[in-house]
């Protein structure tokens, strides 16, 4: 694990950004007791969390969830994504696990487009558009959002392999790329509702995301 003064010493092929463990604290949560790291990118100012339970260091099949900072969702609850419920039944599956770890990727609002835009999105979905074609509309990515740093941060944690929680191809994409094993995809099935259906149903036909029959 890196001091907080000195920054990761990655192999290039292996990850385009090197991260800095900037402090590292216990954290009693609703869910269990974690070990949080705080990161700091190199390139740039943005920091990332990453919470741990139990042992992850050189061990293989580490249940993991890449989870993109999402104020709405994760904080106040929006019905406009599903974001918040897959937070939540992430880290409640690390905790009947006994095992695993979350990285909380901030930067990360709106797919990378930031809380003020986002909303704006927002608003030209009240008048039609869905969640892609609002980001485009503003002159913005679909998706901004970059997984270099979570493979870093992995790789600090000495993590072997994933099972990793999402229902995002680009994030097995990324970690096969970077020599990171995916050993299985774990579902969060998170029900559909009427305010997020067409948002879910979006990400499914535009960015090819998984979802079970039940979610």
């Amino acid at each position: 694990m890196s001091t907080p003064s000195q920054p990761s010493r990655l192999d290039g092929a292996s990850a385009t950004q090197c991260v800095t463990l900037a402090a590292k604290a216990t954290l009693p949560t609703r869910y269990g007791t974690f070990t949080s790291y705080a990161f700091r990118v190199s390139a740039g100012d943005a920091e990332h969390l990453a919470l741990v339970m139990g042992d992850v260091s050189g061990q293989a099949s580490v249940l993991t969830r890449l989870h993109s900072e999402c104020l709405t969702g994760d904080v106040l609850g929006s019905y406009r994504c599903d974001c918040g419920e897959q937070l939540d039944l992430a880290l409640r599956y690390i905790a009947a696990e006994g095992r695993g770890v979350l990285l909380y990727l901030r930067g990360h609002e709106g797919r990378g487009i930031g809380l003020s835009n986002k909303i704006r999105a927002y608003a030209l979905q009240e008048q039609g558009l869905d969640t892609v074609e609002a980001n485009l509309e503003l002159g913005l990515p679909d998706d901004a959002r970059e997984y270099d740093s979570a493979v870093a941060i992995l790789r600090e944690l000495n993590v072997a392999s994933v099972r990793l929680m999402s229902n995002n191809p680009k994030k097995f994409d990324t970690l096969a790329k970077h020599g990171i094993p995916v050993c299985e995809r774990v579902a969060l099935a998170i029900p559909v509702r009427d305010e997020n259906e067409r948002y879910i149903r979006t990400k499914q036909v535009k960015f090819g995301h998984y979802f079970d029959e039940n979610e």
